[in-house]
């Protein structure tokens, strides 16, 4: 994620700034929004039509995992008459624990009838250069607040409604974009004349196709989204999609792995810094020194230079961002960039990759959608904190070590294939986890 500074046509009088990164409190008390929440068990938008339990198994061990994040989603702005709900799960089991596979997570979502798609023209490429030179460039919406949870910006008063209230209504209307038949279709040409007419001159004959099997293809009527996907289409066509999940019911919940407590996202606001803020370092962070028996009696300032030398700059910068609102459970920016624990581990190069920046695609680096073929892109992060609250129960001292998980979706909200308007479709989306570093010289935590 770019740094944050504060803006100059602010005034100097202004402390602080505030950013596009919609934070996410945990509570006890619920509210009027009982959807996003961490812990409990998964509901889902069709109560009748559950995903397969299949989507929901550890990768490693097979076992049910349990629900670490659920969260309404609905973007009416972005996606009108999309409900959208997600999901992260997580193993439970210590012998799963830092293994690919034991974090997962799952988009839902209905589309309304009307609202799916629609055929339009095909983008010449002399139209797409002209699209590419006139489009203005992408920026967070200044209030995706009210978009996606009803959150007031900074300087708002918060109303009496619930700041995760998502409630959206499909655009009247139908799709503007709807057509009423192919544009692509052509007017059968005339029959020719009889042999021996000579009063009516022949036709002339149509001009040779000059395209090439693949400018057919993509000549082909496509959604209005598609046509202003100017630089995937060759992804798509060479996708294999993803082997549909098997048929598995889910168990009764006495079958099920325990559960964590339910604590409610009712509260939300927009991340707001201070511009300059004192280096710090969160107060469950620690170092153990594995290498040397009397480092706990060295104490004091030698302590501090080698916790410090043992940090990158990083990790650094996360714990620094998040002292500036510590109570936060989760980061949400749909199409920004996550606040990374570590540029060096698997997950941080695909972010840090060169060309990611400011201004960049935020997740270039992400595996591309595997049901549609389109770009993923970051939508919301877990914080530390999330798990101080799901395990707010939890007598064991061993518990969850991440330091962040990271969910990447399809930028399109593309529905299951063969799922109808109107229906609820399930899909499994890119889950990035960041450990907590134990090296031979320290650990985090």
């Amino acid at each position: 994620m770019a740094p944050y500074d504060s803006d100059s046509s602010a005034g100097e009088e202004d402390d602080f700034t505030e950013t596009n990164v919609l934070l996410g409190y945990a509570s006890r008390d619920a509210g009027d929004d009982f959807i996003s929440r961490l812990g409990g068990r998964p509901e889902w938008l069709d109560p009748n039509n559950a995903p397969s339990a299949a989507l929901a198994r550890c990768k490693i061990c097979k076992d049910l995992m349990v629900l670490l994040l659920q969260l309404d989603g609905g973007l009416p702005d972005r996606f009108p008459g999309h409900e959208r709900r997600l999901y992260v799960f997580s193993c439970r089991r210590k012998t799963c624990r830092r293994k690919e596979g034991s974090i997962r997570a799952l988009r839902s979502v209905r589309i309304a009838p009307g609202s799916a798609t629609a055929a339009v023209t095909t983008t010449t490429k002399e139209e797409k250069t002209k699209l590419k030179e006139e489009k203005p460039k992408s920026q967070p919406p200044s209030n995706l607040g009210e978009t996606l949870f009803g959150a007031q910006t900074l300087g708002s008063p918060f109303g009496s409604t619930n700041p995760f209230s998502t409630s959206t209504t499909p655009s009247p209307g139908g799709n503007p974009f709807a057509t009423s038949g192919n544009p692509f279709s052509n007017p059968s040409s005339p029959p020719p004349p009889a042999t021996g007419t000579a009063l009516e001159p022949k036709p002339e004959p149509s001009a040779p196709s000059t395209n090439t099997p693949a400018e057919d293809i993509n000549s082909l009527p496509r959604t209005f989204a598609q046509t202003l996907s100017l630089n995937n289409n060759t992804q798509q066509q060479q996708l294999t999609p993803s082997p549909q999940p098997p048929s598995d019911p889910w168990p009764t919940e006495a079958h099920q792995p325990p559960p964590y407590p339910i604590a409610y996202l009712s509260d939300a606001e927009f991340e707001t810094l201070d511009p300059t803020p004192a280096p710090s370092i969160p107060q469950n962070t620690r170092l153990v020194d594995v290498n040397d028996d009397d480092a706990a009696a060295k104490g004091g300032k030698e302590d501090r230079e080698v916790f410090e030398s043992a940090m990158d700059a990083a990790f650094q910068r996360f714990a620094d961002r998040l002292a500036q609102n510590p109570e936060q459970a989760i980061r949400y920016e749909f199409g920004g960039q996550p606040l990374l624990y570590s540029k060096t581990d698997a997950v941080g190069r695909l972010f840090a990759a060169p060309g990611t920046g400011a201004g960049a695609t935020a997740a270039k680096g992400l595996p591309r959608c595997g049901n549609c073929g389109s770009a993923r892109t970051f939508e919301v992060q877990m914080t530390p904190h999330a798990i101080t609250e799901l395990e707010a129960e939890e007598l064991s001292l061993e518990g969850m070590d991440w330091g962040t998980v990271i969910v990447g979706v399809c930028e399109k909200d593309c529905q299951a294939r063969g799922v109808s308007e109107g229906e609820v479709g399930y899909l499994e989306e890119w889950a990035g986890v960041q450990w907590e570093e134990l090296t031979a010289t320290g650990a985090r935590r």
